[in-house]
């Protein structure tokens, strides 16, 4: 297992992408984004760590009518971290994603935009903007992703990254591997792989223990929070 006092492989200066030659230059970064803790964690490591104020973030959805049509309405309670604001916002950077609370209800809240107020209340000067794709035809989630890295000159992509034991298996298979392999083991594994930009898969290691990552280079990387 690799040091948390190593340099962090998602930070500026770790990037490999060649448009970014210095921490002092902007950088884009993506996060890729989902109702589920493990996308609030992906954010809340973002903007600790990744992102700096001349950056520009970006929040992607992927939207699958057929399986996401009644999967958006989502609220969020626990204050954040990172210094936001106690606020339902705020909650969803903390990695807290959960449905209507029991006994309350209220109208759909779209769980990207939530993000994207939290991002904007956590780093006021951060340029934050939204994408929302439709899957079609098929597409696998992989590929559409890798294709938006592309179109939009992405110099680091994060993704939350829920790891298993047969996905540990699975993803020391990643040489050679195809986009119908990324079925088998799972989108965050294929993306490190094969991403021409730095892609970060990140998890949870504990409540206050800080993050493990994961890159093409940084294998089971703790980062102390």
């Amino acid at each position: 297992m690799e040091s948390g006092h190593q340099k962090n492989p998602g930070s500026a200066g770790a990037a490999s992408s060649g448009s970014l030659s210095s921490s002092s230059l902007s950088k884009r970064v993506m996060v890729v984004m989902e109702p589920t803790r493990e996308s609030g964690t992906a954010l809340q490591y973002a903007l600790s760590h990744a992102v700096i104020e001349r950056d520009e973030l970006i929040l992607l959805q992927l939207e699958n009518p057929s399986s996401w049509r009644n999967a958006i309405s989502t609220f969020f309670r626990r204050p954040g971290a990172v210094g936001l604001p106690a606020t339902s916002s705020s909650s969803f950077v903390s990695g807290n994603v959960c449905g209507l609370p029991s006994g309350e209800g209220g109208g759909e809240v779209d769980f990207l935009e939530e993000a994207r107020r939290a991002c904007e209340a956590a780093q006021p000067s951060l340029r934050v903007r939204t994408e929302k794709v439709e899957m079609e035809g098929g597409r696998e989630k992989a590929t559409v992703i890798l294709s938006q890295c592309k179109l939009h000159g992405i110099d680091v992509l994060i993704i939350g990254q829920r790891r298993s034991l047969s996905t540990a298996i699975l993803g020391s298979r990643r040489q050679g591997s195809s986009v119908r392999t990324a079925r088998v083991t799972d989108t965050a594994e294929y993306l490190i792989e094969n991403c021409s930009c730095t892609c970060v898969g990140v998890q949870r290691k504990g409540q206050n223990a800080g993050y493990l990552l994961n890159t093409k280079t940084f294998r089971n990387f703790w980062l102390l929070a």
